[in-house]
């Protein structure tokens, strides 16, 4: 199974082939864009718990993927007090899945293999439109702020002082279906600054943003797009200093990481899932201990309808299109 990307100039066409798995049989309904597979008869923009019963799933252990953003051992033990606190609202045994990229847990999710996850901003769409992803919160601080902003970095003596600067050089971007990583750089400095990858500058992808911050950091890239949390906690980690980057762009900000569940879970099950998230004790978990670094501490209820128009609207500015094979 594979993803397979085809970028044609600054547009990017991107098309889901998942061989290993049946396609489920269209169903007469409206859906919007969603694939055939599923239904949106209330207009939410995300695929409609199945009506019937035999489509419903309710596994014995739960698996749960969080966005492959950085090494996935600091957050196999990040996320354990929250799936003990899961496992005894559910009453299942549930599993952390470390993924490598996008594409393996939107696969995952879309094939059954995954039931719970956190997918990153930009993979958010094709989470929702291709595998049946039902989002319903993100992270917030205390006081319910959200979100982080793309940045573009260098590091001191580059030589570049502002974005102009990157003519001619490398920008290196995490992955196509990153928003901060690709989508929003791409549509930001075509519509401000008139450069596109291929014609202005090169275009390196490193694969995670973490990659990319570190490459920068270590003089391999002379810049970067970057999402800035996930550069703060790398701070607050140690893995690099502040005063080996120097940013020379920040965004507006952009909803980060959003959570749910697969779409056709039973809806008792959902119900507990949804329990577990916001009834979980941040305060002195290991949750909270790796989140706080980029100021995080709730969960907050959310709708992808509202919270991801931004990113669509950047998607549609890239020539962006999404069809699920």
């Amino acid at each position: 199974m594979k993803i397979k990307q085809i970028l044609m100039g600054s547009a990017a066409v991107i098309a889901l082939s998942f061989f290993a798995v049946a396609p489920a049989a269209a169903q007469d309904c409206e859906r919007g864009t969603l694939d055939e597979r599923y239904c949106d008869v209330d207009g939410d923009l995300v695929a409609d718990t199945p009506t019937d019963p035999s489509q419903l799933v309710d596994p014995e252990t739960l698996i749960f993927a969080y966005t492959p953003v950085e090494d996935p051992a600091v957050y196999k033990e990040a996320w354990s007090d929250f799936l003990v606190h899961m496992e005894k609202l559910t009453g299942k045994k549930t599993l952390f899945f470390p993924v490598q990229n996008n594409a393996a847990q939107i696969e995952a999710m879309r094939s059954g293999r995954l039931h719970i996850a956190g997918f990153n901003t930009g993979s958010n769409p094709l989470a929702v439109n291709c595998a049946g992803f039902n989002p319903f919160t993100i992270m917030a601080s205390k006081d319910g702020g959200f979100g982080y902003e793309m940045e573009i970095i260098t590091y001191p003596g580059s030589g570049i002082e502002k974005v102009e600067d990157i003519k001619g050089k490398v920008l290196a971007f995490s992955s196509e279906t990153s928003n901060s990583g690709f989508k929003a750089p791409s549509a930001i400095l075509k519509a401000d600054y008139n450069m596109v990858a291929g014609t202005d500058f090169e275009a390196a992808f490193s694969g995670k943003h973490d990659n990319t911050i570190l490459g920068v950091a270590n003089k391999d890239y002379p810049a970067g797009a970057i999402a800035n949390s996930v550069m703060a906690r790398m701070i607050s980690r140690d893995v690099i200093k502040a005063d080996q980057v120097v940013s020379i762009y920040k965004s507006q900000t952009f909803p980060t990481t959003g959570f749910g569940t697969a779409h056709n879970l039973k809806p008792e099950l959902k119900a507990k899932i949804k329990e577990a998230f916001f009834s979980f004790p941040w305060e002195g978990s290991s949750l909270q201990k790796e989140f706080e670094k980029s100021n995080e501490g709730q969960f907050l209820e959310m709708n992808y309808k509202d919270f991801w128009d931004v990113i669509r609207k950047i998607d549609t500015a890239n020539g962006v299109s999404y069809t699920c094979q």
